[in-house]
């Protein structure tokens, strides 16, 4: 008790040392502080972050009410120069001493390092706002210009510096906006020089973004000129620029309405000396001209080797063809006798690079000397080729449950342009040693690095859907379809029950748009084998602990050959036969009640069900829909669609081929019983710009595993967890659930989960920032083998069994990567019993932290 009060009362002291700063220490004179802004429009405050994002001054950034930044800047000296030089320089007695300790250049390293880390306080933290009349101004002459881009165009703004009664040197600002009536787009009409374009408009005039009746706003002008400047370049008009176009407003005497003219003059020619304005023409590639080897440096060399396709491409090269000519065409979308299409030139620079074989693809247009109308064009792409072979290497180190300590280590090779069909084929290795957490788990005592794995993967990838069909008509070659196939290999040694991994993947994959992408794995196969099935109670030692607590708890009789010397039942001989009594009442052991029966019926189900083999021969389709348009982009939404079917190809086969079902009730293959499921999944994140560093990121996540047909439950590798850096942060990883059951187990999984995330994101300093979070959620059992009432998921009544967690963090921004640290707090706890769950263990001992690479969502 003693501990946790002095914990809080350092924490208040801290709070109140922090308030207690002084803010305006830097505010000289009559000067100012700007403490807040509030903007009155039409009498009435509003607090729309989009105006408010006008003015040119804002309070200096703050967390929970504390400006953090500012009382950082504070303490940095503004008269550093003087300071030191008083205090080192013009001391003699101290210069002499400290220059005969460090000597006179490590003396001015001295001083030149108290001056870097004052600078560095400086530009880390934040210096305070100063009210200014001119900074001032200026927000009331963009206020002007928001209104007015926006139809108020009688608009007037003032502004009122009212400083702070109780508080020194501090003050707030007023804007008060008076708007008047907004004006009315009414009539619109064109004045188009060029026939071409007139027809182009009134061909797409339906579509215009501009009305008539709608609100005057600037930035649907802007639209409209974009939309038209686009409809001209992708309609064959080659030379046409946005600067051709211009608005003409009238309001004279319209009674707040306002007539518009769009013009469109013809464009600039240049001839000899003299230039003229020459309408605009439809132009048509002639000619398209394909340079597969092209280099800086043989530009002027002789080109050796050309090939002409039927479909009217040339492609040429300096040394011997090296790619079949349609998988080169295949991805160029300008066609010859095709209109000019600023779409079609866009598409072939996405699907050269997509193919990972050339860099930086160059497409340029140039009139046709044949053509005497000066209307047809010649395109002429030039393309320089990857090496044909890449190396890779990375290394880690890593710590996790299983692992103290790990050394990760792998390496890759990329074949480009295997078949000369712009085939990419990928090997790469992968491997790890690391020592246990507990030595019992991998049966090795001595030795330090005493677990183990090693992969390999084979991965060949063909620009085209490859299948027996044409699927040009439903996708066509501009959404940047792939086929791959994968082989994988992979073996633990001394990792839990020591597994080998084989998979087998044919996926399909194409984009329709930079938002949208589409992934299908037509045949997803996996087998598991569990090498080492006897180790199971050394790795699962709560399943362990709990039949030895039965046999310990009093009036239970069983085999003694089932324990060792010290009264525990022996792994793996006697914990199986006991478990087996029970299962199967042989009445080898007595004495249990129905909650200890039911409780080893569980453990047994559990182990039988992790130490199974598994063949999963699914197939899975994900849609994914994603606006984020960068890594920088702080706006976005990605939403996340898969469902994956399993087992059904093998159960169609094993019923037409008349199988015989084994003593279990279910078909086998090379005695692996194939897993049998459907499974979906959905994903939501949305984050919102709040502005000034301030971000809202929120995310929903639902999924269900159903078990049916030639299976009960879910492999293990196909289940939900809960906990972890990346999902509810009060739990560790499979540490949370399933249900109320508390998370007895050291791997926490179920076949059903839901998970909601908010966390507010907001920056400190620099690159420190920091966030505010709540993560909701759990995992269930549903409609398979299990049948503990804690664990499963019966109806919406179970959602009370839905854990809460709270907490904060810190990240870094490396620029490349953000390293995070997070703090969560258990804030409901469904393993608690009910009318006791809140905030029990809502303490830092109870907390838990985790470190994760970039933002968890």
């Amino acid at each position: 008790m003693n501990r946790h009060f002095a914990k809080i009362s350092l924490f208040f002291l801290s709070l109140l040392f922090l308030i207690s700063c002084n803010a305006v220490k830097r505010v000289e004179g009559d000067d100012k502080l700007l403490t807040s802004n509030e903007i009155f429009v039409n009498n009435e405050k509003i607090k729309e972050s989009r105006i408010y994002n006008q003015l040119y001054q804002e309070p200096n950034t703050s967390f929970l009410g504390i400006p953090l930044r500012l009382h950082f800047y504070n303490l940095a000296r503004p008269d550093i120069d003087s300071i030191l030089s008083e205090k080192y320089l013009k001391n003699e007695s101290k210069k002499n001493t400290l220059t005969n300790i460090l000597s006179y250049k490590q003396f001015e390293k001295l001083l030149h390092s108290k001056k870097s880390l004052n600078e560095w306080i400086k530009s880390t933290g934040e210096a305070p706002v100063i009210v200014s009349k001119e900074e001032t101004q200026k927000s009331v002459n963009r206020l002007n210009s928001w209104y007015w881009n926006n139809g108020w165009f009688n608009v007037e703004t003032n502004y009122e510096i009212t400083p702070s009664n109780k508080k020194k040197k501090r003050a707030h600002v007023t804007y008060n906006v008076t708007t008047g009536e907004a004006y009315q787009l009414d009539s619109i009409t064109t004045s188009i020089s060029s026939k071409v374009l007139d027809s182009l408009y009134e061909l797409h005039r339906d579509k215009s973004i501009i009305k008539e009746g709608m609100q005057y706003k600037t930035l649907d002008i802007n639209e409209e000129r974009d939309r038209l400047t686009s409809l001209f370049r992708n309609s064959g008009v080659y030379n046409f620029d946005q600067e051709y176009i211009s608005f003409n407003a009238d309001t004279i005497n319209t009674g707040k309405k306002v007539n518009t003219t769009l013009i469109i003059k013809n464009r600039f020619a240049s001839e000899t000396d003299t230039s003229s304005r020459v309408p605009f023409k439809i132009h048509e590639i002639s000619k398209v001209n394909i340079f597969t080897d092209y280099k800086y440096a043989n530009r002027n060399q002789t080109l050796t080797d050309s090939i002409t396709t039927e479909d009217g491409y040339t492609l040429y090269s300096f040394e011997k063809q090296r790619y079949k000519p349609q998988a080169i065409t295949d991805a160029v979308f300008i066609k010859p006798g095709n209109t000019y299409s600023d779409i079609s030139r866009s598409r072939t620079y996405n699907r050269l690079n997509s193919l990972r074989i050339f860099k930086y693809p160059n497409v340029q247009f140039t009139p046709d000397p044949a053509d005497s109308t000066r209307s047809d064009l010649i395109a002429n792409i030039f393309l320089t080729p990857q090496p044909k072979y890449s190396l890779g290497f990375d290394f880690d180190v890593s710590q996790s449950n299983i692992q103290k300590f790990g050394i990760g280590f792998g390496g890759s090779l990329l074949i480009r342009n295997v078949f000369k069909g712009a085939e990419n084929f990928e090997i790469s290795g992968r491997g790890s040693i690391g020592s246990s957490t507990d030595a019992a788990i991998s049966g090795n005592d001595d030795r330090f690095f005493d677990i183990s794995e090693i992969g390999a993967d084979l991965k060949l990838t063909f620009p085209r859907i490859f299948l027996p069909i044409n699927t040009d008509r439903f996708i066509p070659k501009y959404m940047q379809p792939f086929t791959s196939l994968s082989l994988g290999v992979s073996t633990q040694n001394n990792i839990g029950l020591d597994k080998r991994n084989l998979t087998g993947i044919l996926n399909y994959r194409w984009n329709p748009s930079s938002k949208l992408s589409n992934r299908l794995d037509f045949l997803n196969i996996q087998y598991v084998r569990n090498l080492n099935i006897d180790n199971y109670f050394n790795v699962y030692r709560n399943s362990y602990n709990d039949l030895n607590q039965i046999i310990q708890s009093g009036n239970i009789v069983t085999n003694p050959s089932y324990l060792n010397s010290e009264g525990l039942l022996s792994i793996p001989t006697g914990a199986e036969n006991f478990i087996r009594d029970i299962s199967n009442n042989t009445g080898g052991t007595t004495g249990l009640n129905q909650d200890q029966k039911r409780l080893v019926n569980n453990i047994g189900e559990r182990k039988k069900r992790l130490t199974e083999n598994n063949l999963i021969f699914a197939t899975n389709y994900t849609y994914l829909w994603n606006t984020k348009k960068n890594l920088y982009d702080q706006e976005f939404t990605r939403f996340r669609f898969k469902i994956e079917t399993a087992g059904n190809v093998l159960s169609a086969i094993s019923s037409l081929a008349d199988f015989t079902k084994n003593e279990n009730g279910t078909y086998s293959v090379l005695g692996v019983n194939y897993s049998q499921y459907v499974k979906t999944e959905l994903d939501f994140i949305k984050h919102w710009d709040l502005g000034r560093d301030n971000i809202f990121a929120f995310r929903a996540f639902g999924g269900v595993a159903i078990p049916y047909g030639n299976a009960n439950s879910i492999p293990f590798v196909r289940s939900f967890f809960a906990g972890g850096p990346n999902d509810n942060r009060a739990w560790r990883a499979y540490d949370l659930g399933p249900g109320s059951s508390g998370g007895r187990n050291e791997f926490n999984e179920a076949n059903m989960k839901l998970a909601l995330n908010a966390e507010y994101r907001y920056n400190l300093f620099g690159s420190l920032n920091s966030a505010v979070f709540i993560d909701v959620g759990n995992i269930w059992n549903v409609l398979d083998i299990v049948e503990d009432e804690k664990a499963t998921f019966e109806s919406f009544a179970d959602l009370k069994n839905i854990a809460i967690g709270s907490g904060f963090g810190l990240r870094y921004d490396f620029n490349f990567f953000v390293l995070r640290f997070d703090i969560g707090f258990k804030t409901y706890d469904p393993a608690l019993p009910e009318g006791n769950r809140w905030l029990r263990d809502y303490n830092f001992n109870h907390a838990v932290y985790n470190v994760g690479i970039n933002y968890p969502f």
